[in-house]
């Protein structure tokens, strides 16, 4: 599903100083596995999963999804990749306050004219708890129903891979953990690839894997499985 070959990505500073986000990276995530990205703020997280997500460029090696190759898609190209394989969940939210929760998910479908735009949308806001609440705007919502839409919509469109930052980390314990069961859940019954984010070392541990992102390099530890599937040049077990 995810094939990372040497990829480096680094963001310039002033006086020809740069920032090294990742250091000649080699990475294989199969298709099905929960996997969590972890590490302090500031290492570098967030900017894996845009480049995943093909919405940052790496400075060297290349990202491929599903057997697609990202450098060799436009913008375009990438935008039909995120559209027909890849959700997002992004740390806030990102709904459109003017939009219903109903159309809030639907919205991706309808632009891309899909005539079972919103029978979709209702089912997947169904399956997140949400069915009394398809009618109420982002402001009528508490955090962690605005994050169980985010996720619908991150869905909707049935991707072969989720991507989700940060997913909990704005919301308060008892909804943190019902979102977390919810993300599992959907990993399982869907069988999307789900990659998170999270300084959470608890949560990531309930993954198949746990990469712990650091200086540039990922290191491996065991997650649900204790299985080590990455290549060893690349992720060491930590």
């Amino acid at each position: 599903m995810i094939d990372l070959h040497h990829l480096s990505m680094h963001y310039a500073l002033t006086l020809g100083q740069r920032i090294e986000v990742l250091r000649d990276v080699d990475l294989h995530i199969p298709a099905g596995q929960s996997v969590a990205v972890a590490g302090p703020s500031g290492s570098g997280k967030t900017s894996m999963l845009l480049l995943l997500a093909g919405l940052e460029r790496p400075a060297s090696g290349h990202v491929s999804i599903d057997g697609v190759r990202l450098d060799d898609l436009d913008r375009d190209g990438l935008a039909d990749l995120r559209r027909d394989r890849i959700g997002i969940v992004f740390q806030s939210f990102h709904l459109l306050p003017s939009l219903t929760a109903l159309d809030n998910v639907a919205l991706t479908l309808q632009i891309a004219g899909r005539a079972d735009a919103l029978p979709k949308a209702r089912d997947m806001l169904a399956r997140v708890g949400l069915t009394e609440r398809m009618a109420h705007y982002p402001a009528q919502l508490s955090g962690g129903e605005q994050q169980r839409v985010a996720i619908a919509r991150a869905l909707v469109h049935g991707p072969r891979l989720l991507l989700a930052d940060e997913p909990t980390g704005n919301l308060d314990d008892t909804t943190g953990e019902a979102v977390r069961e919810l993300l599992f859940a959907l990993n399982r019954d869907t069988g999307a690839t789900l990659v998170l984010v999270t300084h959470d070392l608890d949560f990531a541990a309930r993954c198949d894997r746990v990469l712990r992102l650091h200086e540039g390099r990922l290191h491996e530890s065991a997650g649900r499985t204790a299985q080590a599937t990455a290549p060893r040049a690349a992720v060491s077990t930590v």
